[in-house]
């Protein structure tokens, strides 16, 4: 009898030391994953840029015209809403993730609260109304991200940004779509200097679309040691505190040019993605085209931006890790 309660201890301490470790192990793959994703690279010295950019994530009113029947097929939805839930079985494909890395990272997570949210909300309104109000849920939208690494020669390109920053209307829709135009057609112009490209995109829900695109903003802009130049929602702004800090030509050992177009649209974008010269260029002309209603928000961003600033080709796979070579 004492055998056997033995044995039976030996069993149960086995058993409970073995799901202590897959626990464990559950528990160590999202601080991995944190780490790999959020742990800054190795710090190099940013150069100062510039920046123009806006726009609005207002959500579109919707008509009432009394209890909500059927389903929401408007804006990409499809079936997802129905009775007094959600089905995520219909939701979950349509997202669709074109890129790698932070950018991702962050819509991946941006689409996963949007669905805990909704749990949590679809659980809430079994307990009362059955009604959903959709005035928040206006459809997913894309958001596109492209870098590009040029070689210094390309200094008609900071020029043209340099006066589109100075002349362009941000406050508003059609002066960001002619800034979106005006930025990938100076790119155009200059394909024997592209050396790296990275494209990304993917669609998140209408409610998590700010965040997201707040996110991607702040992770280019942290690049900067400064934004000389800055034209963004109609508010300009120029630095001219000390030499150094006056946008300018770069220094004469400077190697690269850094451009990066973030762009929120209310339509998916057939892009090719491929790390050709050729299919750039065509993705950088469904990107220009982008009307004017169906631009949210845009931000173009850029470096070095000061005179006698310096980006170097270690600093700049350093700050863009997920640029490839053409």
């Amino acid at each position: 009898m004492k055998i056997a309660n033995k044995k039976l201890a030996q069993t149960f301490i086995q058993s409970a030391h073995l799901k202590i470790k897959r626990l464990l192990a559950l528990a160590i793959l999202p601080a991995l994953l944190f780490a790999l994703v959020f742990l800054p690279a190795q710090t190099s010295e940013a150069a100062s840029g510039g920046r123009i950019g806006g726009g609005s994530f207002r959500s579109p009113s919707i008509p009432r015209t009394g209890g909500y029947r059927g389903s929401y097929g408007g804006g990409g939805y499809g079936r997802g809403y129905r009775g007094g839930g959600i089905g995520f079985p219909f939701i979950l494909p349509i997202f669709g993730f074109g890129g790698g890395g932070l950018f991702g990272f962050l819509i991946l997570m941006a689409v996963a609260g949007v669905i805990v949210n909704s749990i949590r909300g679809a659980n809430i309104s079994n307990l009362g109304n059955s009604n959903l109000s959709i005035q928040n849920n206006s459809g997913p939208i894309s958001i596109i991200q492209i870098q590009l690494g040029l070689l210094a020669s390309a200094k008609a390109l900071q020029e043209d940004l340099r006066r589109l920053a100075e002349s362009s209307d941000t406050s508003n829709s059609l002066g960001l779509q002619k800034v979106l135009q005006e930025t990938t057609l100076s790119l155009l112009r200059q394909p024997e200097l592209w050396v790296y490209s990275n494209i990304e995109s993917g669609d998140v829900p209408f409610q998590a679309g700010e965040s997201t695109f707040n996110r991607l903003s702040i992770n280019e802009r942290s690049k900067l040691i400064s934004e000389i130049t800055s034209n963004v929602s109609g508010q300009k702004k120029s630095e001219t505190i000390a030499a150094a800090n006056t946008a300018g030509e770069a220094g004469e050992t400077n190697e690269f040019i850094a451009v990066t177009v973030l762009v929120a649209s209310k339509t998916r974008l057939n892009l090719k993605k491929s790390q050709t010269n050729e299919g750039l260029q065509d993705d950088l002309r469904v990107i220009g085209a982008i009307t004017a209603n169906d631009l949210i928000a845009l931000e173009v961003i850029w470096q070095p931006e000061g005179q006698g600033d310096v980006l170097t080709a270690e600093e700049l796979v350093t700050a863009y890790p997920n640029l490839i070579h053409l």
